[in-house]
């Protein structure tokens, strides 16, 4: 039986094919304060400026493909039951090749209605005003804005808790909830963090591994350490 190997990927992991992220821009996202285009409070104070953001970065989306990390990723699930938890928006992780992905976040190419939050659609043009639900309820983009709970967030932690490894990839480990979950994990998980910058982790019980690379070079690495594991063990 494969063992369960848990990622927890962030934005780092797809800056790398090129798409832009706030943290490294002084909050501006593609020039924009986030809390103007990825907040509810934006959305109700100009929802054609928050349509518009969300249509460009759905445009951008598809000028970009999987990079190595992505699919160094996909091709672990050879070898372990492979569960990755995204804080991405996009569907890259998919389109290399991934079976089991979690977006706790929401996902750029989806829409749902502003009233009914189980109500969500495939949607991979631009969405504008007037572009309504089956009840005549304006459409929103199906992303998890700050201050909003996230849905995903109690399956994310039953995953969690049955990693046989766990490994954080791409990101600053600080945007809660999601930060969190490496919390949730085994005490005799091993973990393995990937970060061009890494951060101290507190009061964390497990052994951790810091591999301090971008993610498609680390990736490849974590791939060599969890196949000389499983060969040890």
């Amino acid at each position: 039986m494969k063992k369960k190997l848990v990622i927890l990927t962030g934005a780092g992991i797809s800056a790398e094919s090129g798409i832009k992220t706030f943290r490294d821009s002084d909050g501006l996202w593609e020039g924009h304060d986030v809390m103007e285009v990825a907040t509810p409070e934006g959305w109700h104070k100009n929802q054609e400026l928050v349509l518009d953001f969300y249509n460009k970065r759905r445009q951008q989306l598809k000028e970009v493909n999987p990079n190595l990390g992505h699919i160094i990723l996909a091709e672990l699930e050879k070898d372990f039951d492979v569960q990755i938890i995204t804080q991405n928006v996009d569907d890259l992780h998919e389109r290399a090749g991934s079976t089991n992905v979690l977006h706790l976040h929401g996902e750029l190419l989806k829409a749902r209605s502003t009233q009914n939050k189980n109500l969500i659609l495939d949607w991979t043009e631009d969405l504008l005003t007037g572009d309504l639900d089956t009840n005549g309820h304006q459409l929103r983009p199906h992303i998890v804005w700050f201050g909003e709970e996230v849905p995903a967030l109690e399956e994310a932690i039953d995953i969690t808790e049955t990693a046989d490894y766990f490994a954080v990839i791409g990101t600053s480990l600080q945007v809660y909830p999601a930060a969190g979950l490496i919390s949730y994990t085994p005490s005799t998980t091993p973990v393995f963090y990937i970060d061009p910058k890494p951060i101290s982790i507190p009061n964390l019980r497990n052994k951790i591994e810091t591999i301090a690379k971008f993610a498609s070079e680390g990736v490849s690495d974590l791939r060599e350490k969890l196949l000389i594991l499983e060969k040890t063990t």
